[in-house]
């Protein structure tokens, strides 16, 4: 039972945001009562931890997994972004704006494991590309790891991208490619061109 509510939760929360979903709207939606949602979670606060945690486990192994294919790096940058829009939905909700107004600590908690992952991950990419000759070989890979995690935190900021101006999708792909654009090679280019192309069919 405590697997079908962190599932539902997770669901509901993405969907319709932190902040909007109550215990008994969770309640109703399952069929079961609040108590049985008490018993394995203790407030509303410990259902968004462990809910938001799981997810970030799920995301972290799918990106794993999809390293270990040993795509190109900037197809495995795009393969990455497909994969978890996927899991986090074209929302309206902004799940990660409210987070951060309403579960600050449990925001910046999961922003310091997202960065642990992020910052491993891109690393990798971008000396994988160095070596291949997609990316510039003068690249302070760090800086570029950071900065390009700064900003994907940034788009999560409705002040800054409000959703009545980009949907999640577009802020991704416009992201990505402004992302790499600044970092690759005339090969790299090409490669990158060619991705843009096919997703445009």
């Amino acid at each position: 039972m405590r697997e079908k509510i962190l599932h539902k939760a997770t669901d509901l929360f993405l969907s319709l945001g932190f902040k909007s979903v109550t215990m008994d709207d969770l309640a109703n939606e399952m069929g079961i009562s609040k108590k049985t949602i008490y018993s394995h979670f203790e407030n509303k606060t410990k259902l968004v931890e462990e809910t938001t945690m799981n997810l970030f486990s799920v995301i972290a192994n799918g990106i794993d997994h999809i390293i270990s294919q040993k795509h190109n790096p900037i197809e495995e940058l795009y393969e990455i972004k497909k994969f978890v829009m996927s899991r986090l939905k074209d929302e309206k909700a902004s799940p990660q704006y409210q987070l951060q107004k309403y579960y600050p600590k449990i925001f910046e908690s999961l922003k310091s494991k997202e960065f642990c992952v992020m910052q491993d991950c891109v690393v990798d990419n971008v000396k994988r590309g160095i070596e291949i000759g997609i990316y510039r070989e003068n690249l302070d890979v760090e800086f570029v790891a950071r900065i390009y995690f700064a900003g994907a935190i940034s788009l999560g900021d409705h002040d800054l991208f409000p959703n009545t101006m980009f949907t999640k999708i577009q802020l991704e792909d416009y992201y990505l490619e402004y992302h790499l654009r600044g970092i690759v090679t005339p090969k790299g280019r090409q490669i990158l061109n060619k991705i843009i192309n096919s997703n445009q069919e």
